[in-house]
Formats: C-alpha cells, sequence, structure tokens
C-alpha cells in the first residue's frame, strides 16, 4: 500500500546515470570491433601505451583506433551480438525504472551510433527511453570511421558536466518540493568525474573503481549484477517515503544517500560526493574504464 505524502513532504525524483563498456555490457565494444575488424589488438596495445606514457592524449589515440575500421557502419554488430555479454540483471533493473519513472541516462566516452546500435539489438524498442550522452561519428557509414567529440577536452567527453548538466535539467522538470537524487553506476577509476557529482554511488565488485573508493575512503555501494542495484535502488525510494510526525522528514538519514538537505530552495541538493576538492588522481580523464581491469589483470590495456 503506497504511502501518502503532504504537499509539504520533500520528495526525492530519482535520476540513474550508468556507464557502458564494462557496467551494462562486461565487454569493451570499442574493442570488439577494432581487435576483429580494425586495426587489431596489437596495434590497439600500441597505441594504449602511447597514452599511458603522456606521449599521446586520449583524443589522438582513439582517433586512430576508431580511425583504424574501414568498414561500413553496419558491419560488425552480428559480431557484437554473439560477443557482447550484458549484465544478467540489467534487463530487470531497466523495466524497473521504467516502472517507476525513473529517467535512466548513459554516459559513455564510446561513439553513440555504436551504443544505440548494440542496446536495439539486446533490448529492442526499451532501448528508446533511454538517454544516451556519449561522442558521436562522422556520417555514419563513411570510412574510414572518425569521431565527432561531444566536448572540447582533451577526452572528448567531460562526464563531470554532462552529470550535472542533467541534474539542472531534473530540477527543472521536478514538480513543487522535489528535489532530484543522483545514481551513478560504474566500474573504473575515469567514472569518478561523474561519480563525485552523485549523490549515490554503485561501484562494480572487485574493479578499479571500488578500489579506488576504498583506497581514498570514498562512499559507494558495491554490486555484482544490476540486480543488487535494483534492490538497493528500491530500499532508497521506499525509505524516502517514511516520514515521521507530519514534518517532512525521513524516519532516519539514509546511509545510501548520506545526506538529506533542508529544503530552503530549489538549490538545496544533495551531494554525497561534496567531500572537498577533487584529488589529482580523481581527477584523471582517462580512456574511459583504463582502471577498469583488475589491478594485476594487464593493467597496461585501455578499455573505453
Amino acid at each position: 500500500m503506497a504511502i501518502s505524502q503532504t504537499n509539504s513532504d520533500p520528495k526525492r525524483k530519482i535520476v540513474i546515470f550508468s556507464d557502458f563498456d564494462g557496467t551494462i555490457f562486461m565487454q569493451d565494444t570499442g574493442h570488439v570491433l577494432v581487435d576483429a575488424l580494425g586495426g587489431g589488438e596489437e596495434y590497439r596495445h600500441k597505441l594504449e601505451a602511447q597514452f599511458a606514457s603522456g606521449e599521446r592524449t586520449f583524443r589522438e589515440i582513439s582517433d586512430d583506433m576508431w580511425g583504424s575500421l574501414n568498414i561500413p557502419f553496419g558491419d560488425g554488430f552480428d559480431l557484437m551480438a554473439q560477443t557482447l555479454k550484458i549484465d544478467p540483471g540489467f534487463q530487470e533493473f531497466h523495466d524497473y525504472c521504467l516502472k517507476e519513472g525513473f529517467p535512466f541516462n548513459i554516459i559513455s566516452a564510446g561513439l553513440k551510433p555504436v551504443l544505440q546500435r548494440t542496446l536495439d539489438i539486446f533490448l529492442g524498442d526499451k532501448a528508446a527511453s533511454m538517454n544516451i550522452v556519449a561522442n558521436n561519428l562522422e556520417a555514419p557509414g563513411g570510412i574510414p570511421w572518425k569521431p565527432v567529440w561531444l566536448h572540447d577536452c582533451d577526452t572528448g567527453l567531460d562526464k563531470a558536466f554532462s552529470v550535472n548538466e542533467a541534474r539542472s535539467q531534473a530540477q527543472l522538470d521536478c514538480l513543487p518540493g522535489e528535489i532530484p537524487l543522483i545514481v551513478f553506476i560504474g566500474d573504473g577509476v575515469s567514472d569518478l568525474p561523474a561519480a563525485r557529482e552523485a549523490d549515490v554511488l554503485f561501484a562494480r565488485r572487485g574493479l578499479r573503481l571500488e578500489q579506488h573508493c576504498q583506497e581514498h575512503d570514498i562512499p559507494y555501494i558495491p554490486f555484482d549484477t544490476f540486480s543488487d542495484v535494483k534492490r538497493e535502488v528500491e530500499a532508497i525510494s521506499i525509505e524516502d517515503q517514511k516520514k515521521t510526525g507530519g514534518q517532512g522528514k525521513p524516519v532516519r538519514y539514509n546511509p545510501r544517500a548520506n545526506m538529506w538537505r533542508s529544503l530552503s530552495s530549489k538549490e538545496a541538493v544533495p551531494t554525497l560526493m561534496a567531500t572537498g576538492t577533487p584529488s589529482a588522481a580523481e581527477k584523471m580523464s582517462l580512456w574511459p574504464d583504463y582502471f577498469s581491469a583488475p589491478k594485476n589483470d594487464h593493467p597496461e590495456t585501455i578499455k573505453e
């Protein structure tokens, strides 16, 4: 039975953000294409080494990586369908978000047409409900492939800016008395710029984002599959509906969100990650999921 809320009760509009490669899908879409149909795995590792040494920027090496694909855009997706594995709990979680009206956003430094086609293959019509924030592809179908970068920065995509932009839009879309609660789901240290702007951070267990959070005392919730994420988001949503004495306050502070600010204005937005200026390590703008692999598992490999 739903718990009624008075007009004075502050509510949270839950907005979901997720990384793509290594988070929604267990493999990296760019790696699958480049290794099999582009310059090859050895060529990719050579470019990654140039980036790791500081010799070249992310945009420079990724221009070369994507540019090694001399195939029509539609080619390779049969391979993707056979090779990629979607997180086993993702579809259930996405269905839950649709049912509850929680906007679902993907933030990725991959190529939006590739991500969209991949989601269409695995999710069909349901993929249309997702907002994708990613780089683009110049004249899809053109050869060789040429990325069109979303932002004027070395990585081509500013994840923190994208989350803040979406937060501002979510606030505009809120009803009176609502504030957006931002949930971010990721797996690599490169997700930290976006994660720092979130109220609740989920980090895939055993990978570099979790390790970094542990090393730097950054609050997070570990997950193995999106089924874990669904369970925690459900708990957050239910707890936010519990009020005491008609005073518009939750029964207890939600340890996952960590903060419930008094709503003196619509700018009073709770921020779990506002723990001071991020360190240089946390600001690393790397090829997405560069540190996604476990520490000792091919650390030279850069994932998208």
